[in-house]
């Protein structure tokens, strides 16, 4: 019965095609409910594309069943063909009594939440408390196997610097070194960072072609390879010696490429060069570099390198890989992270109580809108417009758009106002947002139309005119110092020595010339 297979790959893609195209018209408020759409949307088109190459199989008939089924139909009785198909649906069913029989038409619908489908279940249980259905990161585990790898255990970071320096792996946010870097506890870690990462793009993100992107960043990893520009996994051509000191790190003091750290006096780092440590480091970065040397400067003694170098070449290979993928993983994700930043400082100034009211405030929000039947359109749009905050004190709205507590805003200062004349009478309210504002493109403009260039200078200035008066002041002295260095008058002693005037006669007193 391939016709009537073919007949219901069709009807099947049909129901398919309305069904996603009556999620798409949907405009879910809560980013659960969005969440669940997208992912419906996505399971939809995964079958599609599964239902189409079983109909193709049929199509292209390579067995020429199909062609025998249109020719029984064809040239011999319609009766007979008929009533052979319909007792073998008989005997099917005698033989199945309780098979369930698939109604398409009701298959993709949207069912009410008292027809016993739950909405939500599967997005419930792929995020976590902290994740908040994908609005933020959940990096806690991989921050305590941060803190026990080789190399780290001796430097405290707390989780809000970790979420700023998680996809960096070069000095000086990378404590650990290269040789350090082969260990199977951190090719472990990168990849339970790239996992996650991967996974948590899948999650949030169902109707992207994220594959073709992981392919991307695959092929742009070839050649930054092959070119030797992946940033730590380079070639190490530095010499070995205690000489030619290279400056990296912060970039102001003396680098040491052995030991991997650097010294802000140049003393220090020459002491530091007849240590045992610097020795020992020497010989172990002299030994790991002629491993992968001496096959190329020993090009025809030796044209296979050994085993264990081969070996050490692709566990390199393969960790700068997942750090790679670390590193455009978190570019793509830039926002999520910054809001994880601000979401992190935010709740370590809460009470564990407050946290969790937070945390049932948000799963009892998100359960508001499939607790409702599905005829109450007009219900809710009208007790939405009843629906009215109250906020006597005309409190700053939080994230949840409620008024914050009233505790927390008399902690900020939120009730006193700053105003700042330079900003057009701006005012500001709480004195975080006015230290903050000294920054802002707003300020910098003002006094810029006042025809103040160095802006740093300027802090907690708020008046035109004592900006004005002090820019004169500025001015003022530094056309007097540059006066007052060219009218100094100069002396010279017997033995030609050049000296200022007021120098020369105290020396003269004192009998020294």
């Amino acid at each position: 019965m391939l016709l009537e297979d073919q007949r219901f790959l069709h009807e099947d893609l049909e129901r398919l095609e309305q069904g996603i195209s009556d999620r798409t018209l949907e405009d879910p408020r809560h980013i659960r409910d969005r969440l669940n759409r997208d992912h419906q949307i996505s399971g939809f088109l995964t079958r599609i594309q599964q239902q189409s190459e079983r109909l193709l199989d049929i199509y292209n008939d390579t067995e020429g069943l199909r062609t025998k089924e249109i020719q029984s139909i064809s040239t011999g009785d319609p009766f007979d063909e008929f009533y052979k198909q319909l007792n073998d649906i008989k005997d099917f069913h005698r033989r199945y009594p309780n098979e369930p029989v698939e109604n398409l038409e009701r298959a993709y619908k949207r069912k009410a939440p008292g027809e016993g489908e739950s909405a939500t279940a599967e997005i419930d249980h792929m995020f976590t408390g902290e994740e908040a259905y994908g609005r933020f990161l959940d990096l806690t585990r991989l921050h305590e196997d941060y803190l026990n790898l080789p190399g780290v255990q001796s430097r405290r970071v707390t989780y809000l610097q970790y979420l700023t320096i998680f996809d960096h792996f070069t000095p000086p946010h990378c404590p650990i070194k290269r040789s350090e870097k082969a260990t199977d506890q951190y090719f472990n870690y990168v990849g339970n960072v790239a996992e996650y990462l991967e996974g948590f793009l899948r999650r949030t993100r169902p109707l992207d072609d994220l594959d073709k992107t992981f392919a991307a960043f695959d092929q742009e990893f070839e050649k930054a390879w092959e070119a030797k520009e992946v940033p730590g996994w380079g070639s190490e051509t530095q010499s070995v010696g205690p000489t030619a000191p290279v400056t990296e790190g912060t970039g102001e003091g003396i680098w040491c490429p052995d030991c991997e750290k650097e010294f802000k006096n140049e003393n220090v780092y020459k002491s530091h060069l007849s240590g045992k440590k610097h020795i020992k480091a020497v010989e172990s970065r002299k030994a790991n570099t002629d491993g992968t040397t001496n096959s190329d400067t020993n090009g025809r003694a030796s044209t296979k390198p050994s085993t264990s170098s081969t070996a050490k070449n692709l566990k390199e290979r393969a960790i700068a890989e997942r750090e790679w993928r670390i590193r455009k993983y978190a570019s793509t994700m830039e926002t999520v992270r910054s809001d994880t930043r601000v979401n992190v400082e935010r709740r370590q100034g809460m009470t564990e109580r407050e946290r969790q009211q937070e945390l049932d405030a948000l799963f009892a929000e998100s359960a508001e809108p499939s607790l409702r039947p599905s005829g109450t359109a007009d219900d809710d749009s009208d007790s939405s417009d009843d629906e009215k905050i109250y906020n006597p004190l005309k409190l700053p709205l939080a994230w949840d758009g409620k008024p914050i507590p009233y505790w927390l805003y008399k902690l900020h200062g939120l009730g006193v106002e700053f105003n700042c004349e330079i900003c057009g009478n701006f005012v500001y309210m709480g004195r975080r947002a006015f230290d903050k504002h000294f920054n802002e493109a707003r300020h910098i403009y003002g006094l810029k139309c006042l025809g103040i260039t160095n802006t740093t200078l300027f802090r907690e200035i708020t008046n035109i005119e004592d900006a004005l008066k002090l820019w004169d002041k500025i001015a003022r002295d530094k056309k007097k110092e540059k006066t007052g260095g060219e009218n100094v008058v100069q002396m010279e002693d017997a033995e030609g020595n050049v000296m200022p005037e007021k120098v020369y006669y105290d020396l003269q007193k004192q009998g020294l010339l």
